[in-house]
């Protein structure tokens, strides 16, 4: 049992509505329309987005990873992307602060708009656009420094701290937002790597916000760690979002459920379907989305 927006929300009851659905009401069903003819369903556009990305397409090599996506990233929201293994998820989530250009056969085209500036231009300087667009990976990587150090690193080479008492309140004040001050707060020099691995998460976390970003990317953040640790997690992405938007990749639907505002289905590079989390859970559009949620394949 899961939750969305606070309802409680059953899969295998939905698995049996869903059904009952597929044979009172018309839906899209890949197997009759062609990809190339595929069209999102549901509401991509929000007013005043954060990100507000269109017709974004990336290959590898000759391989077509993700086609023709439009979609805004909302203010102050958490974005869920949900979707099978290797359904372009995940490329297009590094799409947003250019990680992928450490891919040497992948190329990106379409428009990333942030600020008034369209990320995919040429002439951005990476570095301080992945300030603005930090990212959490799977696998807590602290850098192999102190735990100090580990949040003063990214704020010191960015200049954003005058002199050491700065960097001591840019420390603190991250490790606080982060839920972590308290547990470290008398080990700063200990290495970062002796901490728990939802520590590690949580000071990966500190780490991307000490730098003052307006986005936190997530590529299932929580696959690595236990439930309580994945618990700490998701609280925490729950307060982040009031300064920060939130875009998250995860495998576990009653994840999406729970924490986040709104949900992007993705099959096979396509963007099927987008809409509020409530509806994206009990009432798709889309027959793969629904299939998916379901338990149908995935």
């Amino acid at each position: 049992m899961s939750t969305v927006l606070g309802k409680p929300i059953n899969f295998s009851n939905e698995r049996r509505r869903g059904e009952r659905r597929k044979h009172t009401r018309a839906t899209t069903s890949s197997a009759t329309v062609p990809r190339e003819d595929r069209q999102t369903v549901g509401t991509a556009a929000v007013e005043n987005p954060r990100i507000r990305c269109t017709d974004i397409n990336v290959h590898y090599g000759s391989k077509h990873a993700v086609r023709n996506v439009t979609l805004d990233i909302g203010q102050h929201e958490i974005m869920a992307m949900i979707g099978p293994s290797g359904c372009g998820k995940s490329t297009f989530l590094r799409c947003l602060n250019r990680m992928n250009d450490t891919i040497d056969n992948c190329r990106v085209t379409g428009n990333i708009w942030l600020d008034g500036l369209n990320v995919n231009d040429r002439a951005i300087d990476v570095v301080p656009l992945r300030a603005k667009v930090g990212m959490v990976f799977q696998k807590p990587n602290p850098f192999p420094k102190s735990i100090y150090e580990n949040i003063a690193f990214g704020p010191r080479i960015h200049g954003l701290a005058r002199n050491k008492t700065d960097l001591d309140e840019i420390v603190v004040n991250s490790l606080q937002n982060a839920g972590l001050w308290q547990e470290v707060k008398d080990q700063l020099d200990q290495p970062g790597t002796s901490l728990s691995g939802g520590q590690q998460q949580r000071l990966c976390i500190a780490r991307a916000i000490a730098v003052n970003p307006e986005v936190i990317l997530m590529d299932e953040p929580c696959s690595a760690l236990d439930p309580i640790a994945t618990a700490v997690i998701e609280n925490l992405m729950s307060e982040l979002c009031a300064e920060y938007s939130i875009v998250i990749v995860t495998h576990s639907m009653q994840q999406a459920a729970r924490v986040s505002h709104r949900t992007a289905y993705f099959h096979l590079g396509d963007l099927i379907e987008v809409g509020t989390t409530e509806s994206i859970f009990m009432n798709p559009l889309h027959q793969l989305t629904e299939d998916y949620i379901t338990g149908r394949f995935g």
